[in-house]
């Protein structure tokens, strides 16, 4: 049984195109990070119009850190023959939140089934090769209530457990949104929760 899952894997920003050749067609290579499937369309979109010679633009994408979701699309090449070579890339580099995308413009020979799995596996490598991957820390969000009077020993708290803050709202009585990394939540929680006048509650 798998433990407790902490860290991520994403990228920072968009790739770089690579371009990967095999037998005269030619391969062209994005990687995207995205948060949401609704930023997916647009990006093909922008995709297509910079290719419209591509006979094929293929992509998978993974969302999702403990409950992952996935796709990934053929763009008319034979079944699993594209999208699949892609997805298994984003799994075997360990990255999600990400679209990774391979066009295709045709060279005038076919590469058969085999041919196209191993050179669409090719582009989307040397497209996450390329890629500026990073691990990032899972926080869970919380809401802090206190007096304006226990401002010092809430930001002294703050500051000892290196805790995040989103946004905050100072007045007599203040609010502030803090993040805290899963791995330590309980124990930070636990140091506010003993605050006298400090209420502490998760956000979402």
């Amino acid at each position: 049984m798998e433990g407790p899952i902490y860290n991520f894997k994403t990228l920072t920003a968009p790739s770089e195109v690579i371009l990967h050749k095999d037998r005269k067609s030619k391969f062209y290579g994005y990687a995207f990070p995205i948060s949401s499937e609704n930023a997916i369309k647009p990006i093909l979109e922008n995709i297509r119009k910079q290719y419209p010679m591509a006979n094929h633009v293929c992509y998978a994408w993974r969302l999702g850190i403990e409950n992952v979701r996935y796709r990934a699309n053929d763009d008319g090449e034979p079944t699993n023959s594209a999208g699949m070579p892609i997805y298994g890339q984003l799994n075997a580099f360990g990255v999600t939140n990400t679209l990774v995308i391979v066009v295709r413009v045709f060279g005038g020979t076919k590469l058969g089934v085999g041919g196209l799995i191993q050179a669409y596996r090719t582009a989307a490598r040397l497209t996450l090769e390329k890629a500026k991957i990073v691990e990032r820390q899972i926080t869970i969000g919380f809401e802090l209530l206190f007096p304006y009077s226990e401002m010092d020993v809430v930001m002294r708290t703050i500051k000892k457990h290196q805790v995040t803050i989103d946004s905050q709202e100072m007045n007599l009585d203040c609010k502030l949104i803090i993040s805290i990394p899963k791995e330590k939540h309980k124990k930070v929680v636990e140091a506010f929760g003993a605050l006298h006048k400090v209420s502490i509650k998760k956000t979402g």
